[in-house]
């Protein structure tokens, strides 16, 4: 079981950038999928979360300091989830991780399988 996350890279202040998180080894298209980040020095927090329901339904949540500025999705599939990150500012410097779980959290505790991380670095 494995999480590939990629798209990282150097942007400036106000541009955007697009994460995106493979699945592979087995299917995670009914588990929530979240995104995680954890700025130099200080510890991980919460970006953003979803999980589908039933048809096209879905649920998502995010951390209040990205609202309106990210947006989390997935695939048809359900095995790669994306996050594309606009208006970024230099806050939002950080390694970036995707996690697959069970249920839709705002907690790290609450999920089981993870990436290996991605930087995104916003230059002021």
């Amino acid at each position: 079981v494995q999480l590939q996350a990629s798209g990282g890279g150097l942007v400036q202040a106000g541009g955007s950038l697009r994460l995106s998180c493979a699945a592979s080894g087995r299917s995670f298209s009914s588990s929530a999928k979240g995104w995680f980040r954890q700025p130099p020095g200080k510890e991980r927090e919460f970006v953003a979360t979803i999980r589908w329901s039933t048809g096209n339904a879905y649920y998502a949540d995010y951390a209040d300091s990205v609202k309106g500025r990210f947006t989390i999705s997935r695939d048809r599939a359900g095995n790669t989830v994306y996050l594309q990150m606009n208006s970024l500012k230099p806050e939002d410097t950080a390694v970036y991780y995707c996690a697959a779980g069970p249920f839709l959290s705002s907690s790290p505790d609450q999920y089981d399988y993870w990436g290996q991380g991605t930087l995104v670095t916003v230059s002021s």
